[in-house]
């Protein structure tokens, strides 16, 4: 399962560019810690600190509308594929079955799906948004984990953010990590990774078919088939679903 922002899209610093655009011009204060906290956070997150801990003088939805387009807006003009994404999915898809779990909006993930041209590389993808909680929480990867009908202890996860990295081990899963050089994953939690890669490049088959020869560790309770029959799907008519593109 491929994380998208950071992974696949040098997008972190454009996130974060828009935010605070957003954050100074409708009246917040950009705090140190703002950037690092709201890595994979959900838009209704994101746009809730903006609100209550920035204090943008600005509604939920118009904060994710603003963001959301100058977002778009820079991928329309130039979409930031990092080095060697396009072939790590193919390479690696050509393996084994592919999944999308995202922070970004279903519109973000459709236009990147669109842009890049990998809309059929996927059989399943899910927004934060689509799910009760964002990572660091394991809400998108358990309802992959679901929609693909896979048990997490069966799937990897490629990660670049430590809320990323704690939201699949906390589904059960293995990590590859990829650690974003512009917002790098914290020490400690990078180091329970269990693959460490700096390129997309190195992401290679044979490595990844090595963590399923290791002993799964104890401390994870991954989750089975029958807790994935009982799993709430994410459709518009579930309130467990939360909110709806």
């Amino acid at each position: 399962m491929f994380d998208l922002d950071g992974v696949l899209l040098d997008s972190e610093i454009l996130w974060d560019g828009a935010r605070r655009r957003v954050a100074d011009e409708h009246g917040g204060r950009w705090r140190p810690d703002a950037t690092s906290d709201m890595q994979g956070m959900s838009s209704v997150e994101w746009s809730t600190y903006l609100r209550d801990q920035i204090g943008v003088e600005l509604d939920k939805e118009r904060i994710v509308e603003l963001v959301v387009a100058a977002l778009l807006a820079r991928y329309r003009h130039h979409l930031p594929l990092l080095p060697g994404a396009l072939d790590a999915v193919a390479r690696i898809g050509r393996r084994w079955p592919l999944a999308l779990a995202s922070s970004a909006n279903r519109p973000v993930i459709n236009e990147f799906l669109a842009l890049s041209g990998l809309t059929d590389a996927f059989l399943v993808t899910v927004s934060s948004e689509e799910v009760p909680r964002g990572k660091p929480h394991p809400d998108v990867y358990l309802e992959v984990c679901r929609c693909l009908r896979v048990p997490s202890r069966r799937c990897v996860a490629i990660e670049d953010s430590s809320n990323g990295i704690k939201a699949a081990l906390a589904a059960g899963m293995r990590v590859a990590a990829v650690p974003n050089r512009e917002f790098p994953p914290e020490a400690g939690v990078l180091a329970r990774a269990d693959l460490v890669v700096h390129q997309l490049d190195d992401l290679t088959v044979s490595r990844l078919s090595r963590l399923g020869d290791e002993p799964e560790q104890s401390a994870v309770d991954p989750v089975d088939e029958q807790e994935m029959e009982s799993f709430p799907a994410s459709d518009s008519h579930s309130d467990w679903a939360g909110p709806s593109a």
